[in-house]
Formats: structure tokens, C-alpha cells, sequence
């Protein structure tokens, strides 16, 4: 039975599964053995955008209009072409200047301005309220559905139900909890939280198992498949409108700026931000995450379709809110444990979510809210206190309940009248007025920081005008005219139809609109007005961050500073184990020693500045510092002389460090040449004793039985035949092993004449058969062959190919089994190659001489010292035969199970600019 005692428990066991992990990646990172240094625990992370918005939402928007859903998913997913090109910019901006938030970034790109970085966290945090709503509602209604089971019963209007009895206040009250858990334990000056990140990305797996499963459940389980899915509710009235596979023409514009929304809230939202740019630890991850993550959107949008129209076939259009779907089709089957699945995949979409959003508000409002105005109003003595750490600790966590308990208050006050979908659009509208001072900032020098505050006040304005206060007109907390008749009836002021523009939906029309103020009033204010020497100088660190290798500009300051205050002022926000910590650090970068004194220059006070970013953020630690140094005003022809010779700097040390890797370069050249050498001296001697050991047999056969010849003549005539029969067949061996010298002389210098012609290799494995017959009769060994169907011609010498197989099939016949022996020849074929193998039943290769096998196969020279029991020279011959011909020989052998050679050619003829390869895949070492 799925009681109150039964999933209350649960949910809050796998929460603790969650600080499990989070507890043991951390503790992970304390020891340097990161467990998010990896590309997919990245990915999956990025799947923080899939909330339960998704998880519920999607299949109620899919119920009400089809494949109205997909924009959302849709626009992220082509923004990757893109998106890693801005987000390795910002990354590389992120880590240069310590930057720990969206607001940071934005306050630092324009001179670190605290008036810039307060409004971006307003704008936030305001904007995200009903986006951690929306989670709210979507975790307290399906725990209020859960527990009545079996029944199917909507949750109370939240209105009619007390705070204190009201599940959703409990739900905010649990996860404002476990966030302070997960974010704020203790202080990072890089603001990096590996432990929420290993938890994200497990909730990511946890999400879309839970919701696949239900849609298998729904699609294989209620129906027999898609196409009966799909063909009741093709006949269905209620749904058979809802199959058009794209929006109609006044949808159109619709799905466009839905598209964009839906990319911009990607970038935008505070808790992509966080995971994307600031939690990230490589560039490199970049390049999984542009596969993997719209991947991951895919599955997790397979069945989104199919569990709408199985609501809808199965409970019509009743009091079930399509919004719980993936929760009540699993109910009403009694599907107790499936019901329990989702619950827990829901609140993993949620929590993950409410996690990651308020770590990021939290940073914000400390650092870029309370912070600047108790540094300015000189509050609590923060510059005399010896340790801050705690008190930035409370603040951070007070504004985490503060944010979870804000969201509460507009789910009291207007999450009740919308569904999730729309919820989630309002916030999303929101963030994307981040859009234009970010990218604006990016890659524009001429945007001010005028610029930027005139075009976030603009375009929020708007969207609050436009959409936030409607959405409390239609929950009863402002007038009904306000949205009808507009303020005091002047139509003209109709929130959904502003300045008389009409026939758009409400988000369309808000997004036009604050868009158009936005940028209008971004652009025009910067045009209009000049940067100061600061806003410059960060407009070129920001631009031109890969082209100053990260390190940006000469610090722009003038002025006069205390080291001692400093270094005092490092220890009181750090610590002082720490703050000495990073103050040797910086000498040892700077290549000397702490020399004590009492002055510091630019480069320190950039140093420190820098350094207090990472714990209180750019703008606060611009407050801090300008309160203890005495500087000078700067002016611009200081700027423009510190730039210049910044830019010699650079050209400078971009010059050293070409000529140190061409240094590099011919270094390594001369050391491979010398190896080189050395190699071909070694091979000359091993080519030597090998040629003189093949010849030295033969030749003293024929010397012995010539001898014995000589000295009886008396011999029998059959004994004399016998003799005369033996120096015949040394004479032909030693004339055969003459022929190979000198046939690898020839391949070794080049001087070889090929004879290249389309080669049925089937028939050239049949001629050296029969050409080799006699010797297998000879020796009693049978022969079996193997053609996997017919095999395309090669472009290559036939001739030649003949020499290799009968090298090898001679070769075999040497090492059979003494009683039994059998030689099996193969011919098989793959999309791109045609495989030869030639195996024996003898007792196969020692370790030892595979393996020197295998390291002369590997070298570049001739492997002809490679000689176990006798291969002799044909083995290297055939070996650089094959080569030629763009392919590879190998051997695969066990002790005692035989010998195999095996050699493969390309079909579609040799190409000559890949390298040759002799090992194999899957060849036995």
C-alpha cells in the first residue's frame, strides 16, 4: 500500500543516497581524485535542464497540442552547433578571472561594476521564483496523488489549505535543507561543489530511467505498441487533431521564439551557468557534451507522445490532469512499484533543479547583493574581522531558504493558475534578457557597461509588465481589468496586447517586446557612450581571451598599496593557512621568492583582487580592495601606454614560444634520426648473420655428400643416385634462398618492378595450391579450405601475391603435426578488406618467439630477424609484399594448438598514405 509511511520514507532515503554520493565525490576531490574529471559525469550533468517540468509538464503540453512540446527540447539541442564555441569562451574568461557566477561574469565584463552585478542577481533570482514554483507544485501534487492510492484523486487547491498542513511548504522547508547541505558545508574560493555535480548527473540517469520506463509501461504495457497506440487515437476525436507532425501557420512564429527561448534559457538559466561554465574542470569535455547531451534529450522525449495519448485514450478528458499522466497511468493498472518509480524520478527532476538554482542564487546574493552593500556601509567591521568565511557562510545559506521560501510564496499566490508548462516559460523569458550583455560582451569591445544596465532594466521591466503581473491578475491577486481592459482601461497598456500589437500568444508577445527593448537600449546607449579606461581594459581580457592565452592585459591600476595590508586582508576572507597558501603560489609564478616588500605593485594587487573574487565575487572584491589600496585615477592615454606595451609583452613571449616548440621539433628529429642509425647498423648485422646462416646450410650439405662422392668412387650406383638426388635439391634450395636475398634487396631499395592488375584472389589462393600439391603429398598432410562467398577483385601484383601464399603454405607444411598434419587456408571478406589466413595443427609459437614476431612486425625496418624454428626469409618478404600494398601480416598462435598466419588487403586497391601495420586486433600476443 502506498501510504504517507511508505513514501515519505522512501523519497527521503534516496535523498540521503544523493548526500551519499555528493559526500564521497567531495571527499574524492580532497584527495585529488576527481570524480567529475570525466566527459559523461559533464553531459549528464547538463541534463539539470530536464526538471520536472519535463518529467510532468511535457506530456501535459503533448496532450493539449501534440508536438507542441518539442521547441523546448528543440532549441538546445540546435544550439549546440554553437553553443560550445560561447561556453569555451566563457569557461576560458571563468577560470582566468575566478569568476563564480552569472552575475560575476556579467559585473566583471564591464568593469566590475557592483550596480551591474546587483540588477543581474534581481533579474535572477526574481526571474527563477516561479521556475522553482513550478517544482514545487509538480513534487507536493504528485505526493498528495501517491498516497491516495488506489484512488485517483486531484490534490486541494492550495488556497483552501494551511501553510503549516500544506505539503508543498514541507516539501520547500526538505529541500532548502538538503541544499544547504549539498552547497554550502563549506567555503571554495573556486566556487566548484564536485559533490553536487556527481549527484546531478546521477539524478540525470535516475530521471530517465524512471520516466522510459513508463513509457514502455504505457506504449507495450495498456496498448500492443506504437501502431496500436497511435491508430486509437488517430480514430479518438479528442486526440486525432493533436497528431499533426508540425505547427500549423499560426503557430509558426510560435515555435520560432519558443526555439530561441528555449536556447537562450539554456545558456542563461543561473544553474546551467553553474554546471556548463563554472563547475566545469576541462575545455575538452566540450566535445562529448555536444553529442551526448541532445542524445540524452532524445530519450527522454521518446515517449513523451505516446503517454499523452494513453491518458487520453484511457481517461478521457475527466477530472485527471494531464500534468500526472506519467504518474496516475501507472496507478490505475496497479502498478504500485512503477507508481513509486516515477515519484522518485519526479522528485529527482525536481531536486536537482531546486539544488543547483538556489547554489547559484545563493553565490549571487552573497556576493553581488549583501555583500557590496555591507562593504560600502561598513557594516559589521568586515575589513577588522579576523575570519569571514563564517558569516559568508550564513549569509549564503539564509539565502537559500530565503530563495526556496520565495518560491513558495508565488506557488501560494499564482502556481495554482497555470500549468507547469507555463510556469516554466515565464522564467524562461526571464533569463534571456541575459542574452544581449552577454554575448553583446563576448565578442563587442564598444559595449558599455551604461550599455548593459540600460538594456537588463528595459527588457525586465517589460517582462514584468508583460508577464509576471498578469500571472497574478489571473490568480486573483490583482484586478481581472489589468489584463482585459489594461491599467485605469487605457487599452493601449493591455499587457497581452501592448501598443496595440495583437493575434500573438502571450509568451510571443512578451519576448518581441523585451527583446526589442533590450537590445534597442543596449546598443544605443553603448553607440552613444564611451567605456572607461576599466570597462576597456576588460573588454579586451573578455574579447580577446584566447589570444592573450587566458592571462588577459597588464592589470590596469595606479596607484599606492601596503603588501602587509594585503596579504592581512587575504587571511581575514581566506584564511590565513590559505592566504599564505596562494601568496607563495604567486611568487613561485612570478619567479621569485617573498622579498618582503612593503609596496606592492599593480601585478599583487591584481593578484589578491583576484583571489577574493573567487570567494566574494569580482564586484565585492573590487570594493574591498579599492577601500585599503590608495590609487590614482587612471586616464586614457595610462590605459591605451599600459596596453601597448601589454601587447609587446604578448608578441614577445608568442615569438619565445614558437621558437622553443621549433626547437623542440628539430631536437626530436635529430634524436630520431640518431635512433635511426643506430637501428639500420643493428639490422645490417642481423641481415648479415641471417643470409649467411640460410646459405650456410645448403652449402654444407652440398659440400659433405660432394666429399663422399669424391672419396668412394666405388659407390653403388643406387647410393651414389640417392647422394646425387640430395646435392640436386640442396642446389635448388640454395638457388631459391639466393632468389630471396635478392628479391628483398630489391623491396628493401625500391628497385622492384610491380605488375598491378584487378587480382581474383580466390584463384591465386587455388594456383598456389596446386603449386604446392606435390609437397603436401610428399609430407601426408591434408589440406582443407574455407571461401566465404564470392570475394571482390584487388588491385594488385599477382605474381607476387602468388609468392606470399605459397611462402606461408610452405611454411605451414613445415611445423604440422607429425601424425595427423592438416592445413587449413581461409578466405573471408568485410566492408572494407579482404582476410587470407593460413593455419596449421602443429605445435604452434613459443611465447617468446611471438613475441619477437610481433616487435619486428612493429619496427619500421626489415623483421627478417624474426626467425622462430626456421620461418627463414620468406616470412619478410611476404610480410613487405603486403605492405606494398597497403596491409597487414600477423600471426596468432597458442602453444600446442597450432599456428596461424593470417594476412588482409584493402579492397578498392593499396593506399599507400597509410602507414603499415602489422599487428592485428585481436591477435593472440
Amino acid at each position: 500500500m502506498l501510504n504517507a509511511w511508505v513514501v515519505a520514507p522512501v523519497a527521503l532515503s534516496y535523498l540521503g543516497v544523493l548526500f551519499a554520493i555528493a559526500y564521497y565525490a567531495d571527499r574524492r576531490a580532497d584527495r585529488g581524485r576527481s570524480v567529475i574529471a570525466n566527459p559523461t559525469i559533464y553531459a549528464l550533468s547538463l541534463g539539470v535542464y530536464a526538471t520536472a517540468w519535463t518529467f510532468y509538464g511535457s506530456v501535459g503540453r503533448a496532450a493539449e497540442n501534440g508536438v507542441g512540446f518539442l521547441p523546448i527540447y528543440l532549441g538546445p539541442t540546435l544550439l549546440m552547433a554553437v553553443w560550445w564555441l560561447v561556453t569555451r569562451k566563457m569557461i576560458r574568461i571563468t577560470r582566468t578571472h575566478r569568476i563564480t557566477s552569472l552575475a560575476d561574469f556579467v559585473s566583471s565584463r564591464y568593469g566590475k561594476s557592483a550596480l551591474l552585478a546587483g540588477l543581474v542577481t534581481l533579474i535572477a533570482v526574481v526571474g527563477v521564483l516561479p521556475y522553482i514554483a513550478l517544482q514545487l507544485k509538480a513534487v507536493s501534487n504528485s505526493y498528495a496523488i501517491l498516497v491516495r492510492y488506489p484512488e485517483i484523486v486531484a490534490p486541494a487547491h492550495t488556497a483552501s489549505v494551511p501553510v503549516l498542513a500544506d505539503t508543498a511548504f514541507w516539501v520547500a522547508v526538505m529541500l532548502a535543507a538538503f541544499t544547504i547541505l549539498f552547497g554550502t558545508r563549506h567555503l571554495d574560493a573556486s566556487e566548484r561543489h564536485e559533490g553536487m555535480v556527481a549527484a546531478i548527473a546521477f539524478e540525470s540517469i535516475v530521471k530517465l530511467a524512471a520516466f522510459l520506463a513508463v513509457g514502455v509501461f504505457v506504449t507495450w504495457g495498456l496498448f500492443d505498441g506504437p501502431a496500436d497506440l497511435f491508430g486509437q487515437a488517430a480514430a479518438a476525436p479528442r486526440t486525432a487533431p493533436l497528431l499533426a507532425p508540425l505547427p500549423v501557420a499560426g503557430d509558426q512564429a510560435r515555435w520560432i521564439w519558443l526555439l530561441l527561448l528555449s536556447a537562450l534559457a539554456f545558456m542563461f538559466l543561473p544553474r546551467q551557468f553553474q554546471v556548463a561554465v563554472v563547475e566545469n574542470v576541462n575545455e575538452d569535455h566540450l566535445r562529448k557534451a555536444i553529442w551526448l547531451f541532445p542524445l540524452y534529450m532524445l530519450a527522454i522525449n521518446l515517449f513523451v507522445v505516446p503517454i499523452a495519448f494513453g491518458g487520453l485514450l484511457h481517461f478521457g478528458t475527466g477530472d485527471v490532469d494531464a500534468d500526472t499522466f506519467v504518474l496516475t497511468l501507472p496507478m490505475a493498472r496497479q502498478q504500485q512499484a512503477l507508481a513509486l518509480l516515477v515519484f522518485i524520478g519526479g522528485l529527482s527532476a525536481a531536486t536537482g533543479m531546486v539544488i543547483v538554482e538556489t547554489i547559484a542564487l545563493s553565490t549571487m546574493v552573497c556576493n553581488d547583493l549583501v555583500m557590496p552593500v555591507l562593504l560600502r556601509l561598513r557594516a559589521l567591521h568586515l575589513v577588522e574581522r579576523e575570519d569571514v568565511s563564517g558569516l559568508l557562510l550564513a549569509i549564503r545559506r539564509g539565502a537559500i531558504v530565503g530563495v526556496i521560501l520565495l518560491g513558495y510564496a508565488y506557488f501560494r499566490l499564482a502556481g495554482e493558475a497555470h500549468a507547469l508548462v507555463a510556469i516554466g516559460l515565464i522564467s524562461f523569458a526571464a533569463v534571456a534578457q541575459f542574452a544581449p550583455a552577454v554575448l553583446g560582451g563576448l565578442y563587442w569591445r564598444g559595449a558599455t557597461r551604461r550599455g548593459a544596465l540600460a538594456g537588463l532594466a528595459s527588457g525586465f521591466a517589460v517582462w514584468l509588465y508583460t508577464l509576471l503581473l498578469p500571472s497574478f491578475a489571473k490568480s486573483g491577486w490583482l484586478p481581472g481589468s489589468f489584463v482585459d481592459d489594461g491599467p485605469f482601461g487605457i487599452a493601449l497598456f493591455r499587457p497581452h496586447e501592448f501598443l496595440g500589437l495583437t493575434g500573438l500568444d502571450d509568451i510571443t508577445h512578451a519576448m518581441l517586446w523585451s527583446m526589442f527593448a533590450n537590445v534597442g537600449a543596449f546598443v544605443a546607449v553603448s553607440v552613444l557612450g564611451r567605456p572607461g579606461p576599466a570597462e576597456q581594459a576588460q573588454a579586451t581580457r573578455f574579447v580577446d581571451v584566447f589570444r592573450h592565452g587566458g592571462g588577459g592585459a597588464t592589470p590596469v591600476w595606479k596607484g599606492s598599496a601596503s603588501r602587509s595590508e594585503l596579504q592581512a586582508l587575504l587571511a581575514r576572507f581566506l584564511g590565513p593557512g590559505r592566504a599564505a597558501t596562494a601568496v607563495a603560489e604567486y611568487a613561485q609564478r612570478r619567479g621569485h621568492g617573498d622579498r618582503g616588500e612593503p609596496v606592492a605593485d599593480a601585478a599583487f594587487v591584481h593578484f589578491v583582487e583576484t583571489a577574493l573574487a573567487g570567494a566574494i565575487g569580482g564586484a565585492s572584491a573590487r570594493i574591498l580592495v579599492a577601500s585599503t589600496v590608495r590609487e590614482e585615477v587612471l586616464s586614457i592615454e595610462d590605459v591605451r601606454s599600459m596596453l601597448d606595451e601589454a601587447s609587446q609583452v604578448i608578441a614577445y613571449s608568442h615569438e619565445l614560444e614558437r621558437k622553443s616548440r621549433a626547437l623542440e621539433a628539430a631536437t626530436a628529429e635529430l634524436t630520431a634520426a640518431n635512433e635511426r642509425l643506430t637501428e639500420l647498423d643493428r639490422m645490417k648485422d642481423d641481415f648479415v648473420s641471417t643470409v649467411t646462416h640460410e646459405l650456410r646450410t645448403p652449402l654444407t650439405s652440398i659440400r659433405a655428400f660432394s666429399e663422399i662422392l669424391h672419396d668412394n668412387p666405388d659407390l653403388d650406383a643406387v647410393e651414389r643416385a640417392r647422394f646425387l638426388d640430395i646435392i640436386r635439391k640442396e642446389s635448388e634450395r640454395l638457388t631459391r634462398l639466393i632468389n630471396q636475398v635478392l628479391d628483398l634487396a630489391k623491396l628493401d631499395a625500391g628497385r622492384t618492378e610491380w605488375a598491378i592488375a584487378e587480382v581474383d584472389l580466390k584463384e591465386v589462393i587455388d594456383e598456389a595450391i596446386s603449386a604446392t600439391s606435390q609437397l603436401f603429398r610428399d609430407k601426408n598432410v591434408a589440406l582443407d579450405t574455407h571461401f566465404d562467398g564470392a570475394a571482390p577483385a584487388i588491385t594488385a601484383d599477382r605474381d607476387r601475391l602468388m609468392q606470399v601464399v605459397i611462402n606461408l603454405l610452405s611454411n605451414a607444411v613445415k611445423f604440422v603435426a607429425a601424425d595427423s598434419g592438416r592445413v587449413v587456408v581461409s578466405l573471408t571478406r568485410s566492408a572494407e578488406e579482404l582476410r587470407v589466413a593460413i593455419a596449421d595443427n602443429g605445435p604452434g609459437i613459443e611465447p617468446a618467439d611471438q613475441a619477437l614476431i610481433f616487435e619486428k612486425f612493429r619496427q619500421a625496418g626489415d623483421p627478417m630477424t624474426a626467425k622462430p624454428h626456421g620461418t627463414g626469409l620468406g616470412l619478410p618478404i611476404s610480410r613487405q609484399i603486403v605492405e606494398h600494398f597497403g596491409g597487414r601480416l600477423w600471426v596468432e598462435s597458442t602453444p600446442g594448438q597450432g599456428a596461424e598466419f593470417i594476412f588482409s588487403l584493402p579492397i578498392g586497391g593499396p593506399d599507400r598514405g597509410r602507414p603499415a601495420t602489422a599487428g592485428a586486433p585481436g591477435a593472440r600476443q
